[in-house]
């Protein structure tokens, strides 16, 4: 069912967004991608042959539980979903929808967030 690693989210406050871009994109040059307009439009997106990693900005502050992430490519997310549900997992319906992206979120048991995305 799960069919490939989609992208990896790392998250940093904002005071270090400018240093994190400059690490990602020049020490370790990895090549920028623009984002959908639909996605917060901090941070940037960065593609590494069929992965991507997301920078995303987060105020830790704000709550115990982060956005930090990985995202995995499945082939029929409501099949995916209903395994989730059968195993007692809390479905987290996406909060930012993206134009041809059909997704949700679940937390595994340490809390770690867990992206299912399946490409329209």
């Amino acid at each position: 069912m799960t069919i490939q690693l989609h992208h990896v989210n790392v998250t940093v406050p904002p005071e270090l967004e400018a240093a994190t871009k400059e690490f990602y994109g020049l020490a370790l040059g990895l090549e920028q991608v623009p984002k959908p307009a639909a996605a917060r439009q901090s941070g940037a997106w960065y593609q590494i042959g069929a992965v991507q990693l997301h920078l995303s900005v987060e105020d830790e502050a704000e709550g115990p539980l982060s956005s930090r992430h990985v995202c995995f490519a499945v082939s029929d997310l409501n099949a995916a979903e209903k395994r989730f549900r059968e195993a007692g997992v809390e479905i987290i319906p996406d909060p930012r929808p993206v134009p041809g992206t059909a997704r949700f979120y679940v937390r595994d048991p340490g809390g770690n967030q867990l992206e299912i995305v399946q490409r329209k």
